[in-house]
């Protein structure tokens, strides 16, 4: 359980950093061109870390909480989604 727990909070830091520093996200890695086509022009990328940073948290409360197991026994064992 302390495990999870430090794990969730690692990666929810990830996600807040992706989040708040994602101009320094895009001048370490750069443009996406996929995120700026599809995510809106001159700021799709930068939606895109965003986005993923939030993902990240998300993942991260399901890790945390356990429900993860869930998840992943339902789309791998039984053939779900």
């Amino acid at each position: 359980m302390l495990t999870r727990f430090l794990i969730g909070i690692g990666i929810i830091a990830l996600g807040a950093f992706m989040i708040v520093k994602s101009d320094l996200l895009l001048s370490w890695f750069g443009r996406i061109s996929w995120a700026e086509e599809k995510l809106g022009a001159e700021g799709g990328t930068r939606i895109f870390y965003k986005i993923a940073g939030m993902a990240l948290i998300v993942l991260a409360f399901l890790i945390m909480s356990g429900k993860i197991i869930g998840i992943l026994d339902f789309v791998f064992k039984r053939g779900g989604l």
